[in-house]
């Protein structure tokens, strides 16, 4: 376990991920792909070029894949897979408005990676998150525990920025969790939040932490309005490679990530942003933090929102 990870989608956050990975120095290959012909080549060859500065000797291999399976044999017997194909959003753009078009692409590297690598852990990154991590699980045929989304961790560390921004601390020195989807039913959990160990209701009103949250919430938009074309990737690929060094390192880290529910928080059957401990054999274990009435009530309604979207993505799979 763990000599090889694969990350497809050799974009901005797909090639920052997959460097953040190579720099890890736990694999043995990362393998990096892409449909647009030699990029991930020439990305891998840059990658493999600052080895010897960094001092890593994880080999990260680039492959040009195409619509008929045509490089997929590189990402064979992977132990984990990152899916970061798709379309990033633009300025005013939703991320619900990217669902048909990145459930095709989603859909397609999702078949073909499974054929090479059937026993792999599937880390979804693409957007829409919650649709998407439901559709690579229905179409990978992969038990749930197998396949979860990145999004918790992301927006977690949002929450985490603001908070030590608005407070004039070191971020090292706040604790905070963000729970739900990753979108409008976001729900950043004010109630686990501390500044330099002090409970944030203690150090902020009520119109401070709604702020917080507000802006937490709206962190990815407000990245896409000011770039103007893209989205953010720094952020997004130190918490997607943070999600792959767990299960590799099989260290059972509380992560907050897209999982399959099962009944905790009075939720199932539905992808969801809960805390989850991750290990060898993915989501090893949901857990039930003490959250408020009004969190949970939240958290709930967010999983009713994503059910009824999760449900839509069935008509983009190929039968």
């Amino acid at each position: 376990m763990g000599k090889k990870v694969t990350v497809v989608g050799a974009g901005f956050y797909g090639s920052t991920t997959a460097q953040r990975l190579a720099e890890y120095d736990v694999f043995e290959t990362v393998v990096l792909t892409d449909i647009i012909e030699g990029k991930p080549e020439g990305l891998a060859l840059d990658l493999n070029q600052s080895r010897p500065v960094e001092g890593y000797e994880t080999r990260v291999v680039g492959v040009t894949t195409g619509p008929g399976g045509e490089g997929y044999e590189a990402i064979e017997g992977s132990d984990i897979v990152v899916i970061t194909a798709g379309l990033p959003r633009k300025p005013g753009m939703s991320r619900m408005d990217l669902l048909e078009v990145n459930a095709k692409i989603v859909g397609d590297v999702t078949r073909q990676l499974v054929a090479g690598s059937p026993d792999s852990i599937l880390i979804v990154v693409s957007n829409p998150l919650d649709e998407m991590t439901a559709l690579a699980a229905q179409v990978s045929g992969f038990p749930h525990q197998r396949v979860m989304g990145q999004a918790g961790m992301l927006d977690t560390a949002r929450f985490q920025h603001f908070v030590a921004e608005r407070f004039g601390v070191s971020p090292l020195e706040v604790e905070a969790i963000t729970l739900g989807s990753h979108g409008d039913t976001m729900v950043p959990v004010p109630s686990q939040v501390k500044v330099a160990g002090k409970p944030l209701s203690e150090v902020a009103d009520a119109e401070t932490i709604e702020d917080l949250v507000r802006r937490t919430r709206d962190g990815g938009a407000e990245i896409v309005a000011l770039l103007k074309t893209g989205s953010a990737y720094y952020a997004p690929s130190s918490a997607a490679a943070a999600m792959v060094k767990s299960v590799v390192q099989d260290s059972n880290a509380l992560m907050p990530v897209c999982a399959w529910m099962t009944g905790q928080y009075g939720i199932s059957d539905v992808y969801l942003g809960v805390p989850a401990r991750l290990g060898r054999g993915g989501v090893e274990e949901i857990v039930e933090l003490a959250l408020t009435d009004e969190e949970v009530a939240n958290l709930r309604t967010a999983a009713d929102a994503v059910r009824s979207k999760q449900a839509d993505v069935a008509q983009f799979i190929e039968k």
